[in-house]
């Protein structure tokens, strides 16, 4: 209610504070929720780390114990076998940091894609056509024609409590060429579009 009995610019201008304010709020919340799942994949980089550490440990030592002369071979494959199944785990370290990497990315991507979506297609749609409008009207009310068409598009699209206070015969008056009522009807769609009247005839 309140809101109504603001000029039309200042409405337009919170309205786009606002706007901007929820698309970073959401844009923090996809954030926060990335960075809260890209948590869940510490397990898997340490998983990583010490399989890589394992499987480097067990390749050194079966190096040295390879330079056993006669039985070297035989004593490298265990050690072998051995940092095979430690790099499979640093495999599995890193599958499962993958694996959460992308989940926190489609979670992010999820939650800021449908605000997203209706500013894009709801908001900024509104917002043009009320640019467009209000540039045009800009453009042709300080010309004769210009305010006839406004107060044409004011009899036609103002509510009608509005219309009865510019006089009870304000249509009339329009259809007569009335000077004084085509002003008051173009000042009230330019007051509508948040532009200032005309210059006075």
């Amino acid at each position: 209610m309140y809101a109504d009995r603001l000029p039309t610019a200042v409405r337009q201008l919170l309205t786009d504070v606002l706007v901007v304010i929820w698309v970073y709020a959401w844009i923090r919340a996809g954030m926060w929720v990335h960075d809260t799942v890209e948590k869940l994949g510490v397990p898997g980089r340490k998983l990583e780390e010490a399989g890589t550490g394992i499987a480097g440990n067990l390749h050194d030592i079966g190096g040295r114990v390879k330079r056993v002369p006669l039985v070297g071979d035989e004593l490298t494959s265990p050690f072998s076998s051995a940092a095979d199944a430690a790099n499979n785990l640093a495999e599995a370290g890193r599958q499962q940091q993958e694996i959460v990497g992308d989940l926190a990315l489609t979670l992010a991507l999820l939650i800021v894609a449908a605000p997203l979506a209706l500013v894009l297609f709801v908001w900024l749609p509104l917002r043009l056509r009320w640019m467009r409008r209000a540039g045009v009207a800009a453009r042709v009310r300080d010309e004769p024609a210009g305010r006839d068409l406004l107060a044409l598009r004011a009899l036609a699209s103002r509510p009608l409590d509005q219309l009865t206070k510019l006089g009870p015969d304000i249509a009339q008056s329009w259809r007569n060429g009335d000077a004084a009522a085509v002003d008051a009807l173009a000042a009230l769609e330019l007051k509508d579009l948040g532009l200032r009247p005309a210059k006075a005839r």
